[in-house]
This record gives structure tokens, sequence and C-alpha cells, in this order.
């Protein structure tokens, strides 16, 4: 079984909050509802089309594989089973930054992914970003609720 490095349900709250950048491409912004995190993510809006008041579960795996095998970082065209196919959207990347904001009981910690220049910010209480390592490679799965 998988490990998730995080899990929650999301409801998009913003699409394109600064103007609309790119034809295929939205920047929403989204709300999680157990952990109260907030995320601002690039999705690729032609084939995942989203609105305003969706909610979507969103997930971060270091692996695609079910019994959690580590990502060879290859694909491999063997038609195995793997988590991406409990899901409509999925994105590899690599995590790129992480910083905290505030200080004492009121700091929030930010994650930063880019998925090959489509960019995340996952920004929430420092606990929920235990399992995060700074050049991690993780998959970025949604799936509509």
């Amino acid at each position: 079984m998988v490990d998730f490095l995080f899990e929650d349900i999301f409801t998009l709250t913003k699409l394109d909050p600064d103007g609309k950048k790119f034809d295929k491409v939205s920047r929403i912004e989204a709300r999680s509802e157990q952990f109260d995190m907030y995320m601002q993510l690039d999705v690729n809006t032609e084939i995942y089309p989203l609105h305003p008041g969706d909610k979507f579960t969103m997930v971060l795996a270091p692996t695609l594989s079910l019994d959690g095998t580590p990502d060879s970082g290859y694909f491999s065209q063997g038609g195995r089973k793997s988590l991406a196919d409990k899901f409509e959207y999925v994105m590899h990347g690599k995590l790129y930054k992480i910083s905290e904001e505030g200080s004492g009981p009121n700091v929030k910690v930010e994650i930063y992914v880019s998925f090959g220049g489509l960019l995340m910010m996952l920004k929430g209480d420092p606990s929920n970003a235990a399992n995060f390592e700074l050049d991690q490679r993780l998959f970025l799965l949604m799936r509509k609720v």
C-alpha cells in the first residue's frame, strides 16, 4: 500500500485570480477541508476543466505503484494497474522550495513544486509538511468528488 505524503479534499475558490495568462492553463486557488491548507496550482484546463465551487481530492504520493515500490524514473508500458487508474488528473514533479512564514504559533509552511513548469504552492500548518524533502520527486493526483 502506498503511503501518501498528503491527502485532502479541496474546494476551488478562485480561477485565474490574476487574470488568464495562458490559453490552456489556469491557476486555481483552493482550500482544504480537513487540514485547512491553502493551495495555488496550475492546471491544464483544456484536458481537465475546473470551475469555482468544484470539490476534488488531491493526493501527493512518492510513487504510482500500488504496493509502494519506489518510482524508477522510467515509464513502463506493461499495462500494470497503478495509483493513476484511480484518479482523473496526474502530474509528476519536483519539490524545489520549502519555506516558513510568520512566527510562534502562527507559523505557516509553504511547499513549492514544479510539474514541468506548472507550479503548485501548498501553504498551512508545519505538521502537514513533515514528510516532504527538498528535491523530492512526487506525483500529484486529482479526482473530482
